[in-house]
């Protein structure tokens, strides 16, 4: 795409806020058609030298409009990197330095079982005066972060900060921002390929494509140091990518020729990945060698459609499309995988979502899983035990029925009074809910897309959320500016 009418785009995204406050759906479809006719314009092949004029005016009479804009409101781009660690992972190393081996080889994590963690995560508190926080570096930076708000205030996204399309008329079915990182963020597309974008310095742009598939991409993961993608797709193939230059490191074609759904990284060990493809069969590959790991593989019920690991990469969830979440524990040395429960959440409907997460927050501090599962909720389980069994906590209406919809915790959530996790949905907007509000759960709702929203990512400090829906339209959301 054109850098200059990407560029126009972007500054009308940011004065977008300040355009009829108390209408958010105009702001919306002002931005959507500038977006529309910007890109349409660009194909005209107009002189450079008159673009940059016109945004140089533009600029300059919106500020004089509604006042100048100061880069740092729209994007605190100076903030320090955090470490390679995410809160998650921090809280599983925090018993026990010496687990982490070299990187992307960690050594197993031997550890008590999940009602034990709830226990000792209990027992921290309960030392503690009432509303106290845990004593942690952890804590504390995640409290400096989240701030004193409210979790209606925390969670007010409404500016749009930038509009991507350069997948429009494809459904983009998946997008993540890279580990740790507050500008890098990849989706995949039905159009068959791949894009990383990035967000900073500005303007926003596509940094890299990935072109190589035959068919459409199912599925990506980011390693855990952000340098490799792995990408599944309907050709029957699963993909290792250079995320520097694009280049298809390598390609692992299914044996049994079968369209490939999803892949997730184990998380101690990124030479492993896991994927899932339509005869449903989940297999553990190694993507060094390209081959799959012996003892590695095991039978679902259906087309393989959703995979999530704990923290700690001990247990395995795997969702089908009739409607059946397996368990599976995950040996370490070996990359054995071990069938241990099923629960059927629904007859034929497919789980086309699972996030795990070891503790919510100060209120929920039960190893948890997220589910999308077409039945017009959003579903909330505990994990009470150290073999997955699941058992249910509570649900949330959506409108969701047949499209392939995903949903998350909140990255920073752990410490935060209450606790967040924001889904996709096919009434075109995205959720935000609180998980321990018994009434008036939605905290925020977001309208701006033009098509079921399929998928939602936060950046690591959660100043910015992207979403993806069925038109290929990408928007990254600022939170409000206090």
């Amino acid at each position: 795409p054109n850098p200059v009418w990407q560029q126009v785009l972007a500054v009308d995204a940011r004065y977008n806020a300040y355009r009829t406050p108390t209408f958010p759906q105009f702001r919306t479809q002002y931005i959507r058609r500038r977006s529309q006719l910007l890109r349409d314009n660009a194909k005209c092949g107009f002189e450079p030298g008159l673009r940059r004029q016109y945004l140089r005016l533009r600029a300059q009479l919106l500020a004089l409009r509604y006042g100048p804009l100061s880069e740092q409101s729209s994007f605190r781009a100076s903030s320090v990197r955090s470490s390679r660690t995410t809160l998650d992972r921090m809280e599983d190393f925090e018993e026990d330095s010496r687990t982490q081996g070299t990187r992307g080889h960690r050594r197993s994590v031997s550890r008590g079982s999940y009602q034990l963690q709830a226990q000792m995560n209990r027992a921290v508190y309960e030392e503690r005066p009432p509303g106290g926080l845990v004593p942690t570096s952890v804590a504390e930076a995640s409290r400096a972060m989240a701030g004193d708000t409210t979790l209606s205030e925390n969670y007010a996204f409404a500016g749009m900060y930038h509009i991507f399309d350069q997948h429009v008329d494809s459904a983009v079915p998946r997008l993540q921002f890279a580990n740790d990182d507050k500008h890098l963020l990849a989706c995949c597309s039905l159009d068959g390929t791949l894009s990383i974008m990035t967000l900073s310095p500005p303007p926003p742009t596509v940094k890299v494509t990935l072109k190589g598939h035959a068919g459409r991409v199912t599925d990506f993961a980011w390693s855990l140091s952000n340098d490799i993608i792995v990408s599944t797709s309907q050709d029957g193939t699963l993909r290792i990518w250079n995320t520097e230059d694009g280049r298809c490191i390598r390609e692992v074609v299914d044996p049994e020729g079968s369209e490939l759904l999803c892949c997730t990284f184990q998380p101690m060990n990124n030479n492993l990945t896991v994927v899932g493809n339509s005869k449903h069969l989940l297999q553990v590959v190694n993507i060094s060698t390209g081959k799959r790991v012996k003892g590695g593989s095991s039978k679902l019920t259906g087309r393989v459609s959703s995979l999530s690991f704990d923290a700690p990469g001990r247990i395995l969830w795997a969702g089908d499309d009739r409607g059946s979440i397996f368990s599976f524990l995950f040996d370490m040395a070996t990359g054995k995988l071990t069938k241990a429960k099923r629960l059927v959440v629904s007859d034929g409907g497919s789980i086309s979502s699972i996030s795990a997460r070891s503790w919510i927050s100060r209120e929920a501090r039960d190893p948890s899983l997220l589910v999308n599962a077409c039945i017009h909720k959003l579903l909330l389980y505990r994990v009470v035990d150290n073999e997955g069994t699941l058992q249910l906590k509570r649900t949330f209406p959506i409108q969701h029925g047949t499209q392939p919809l995903h949903s998350i915790f909140c990255p920073l959530m752990s410490f935060r009074q209450g606790a967040c996790v924001v889904t996709g949905s096919e009434d075109a907007c995205v959720y935000f809910f609180d998980v321990e509000r018994n009434t008036k759960a939605i905290v925020n709702k977001l309208h701006g897309h033009g098509g079921p929203v399929l998928d939602v990512s936060f950046n690591c400090d959660e100043s910015l959320l992207a979403s993806s829906d069925t038109t290929g339209m990408v928007i990254i959301w600022r939170r409000e500016q206090k």
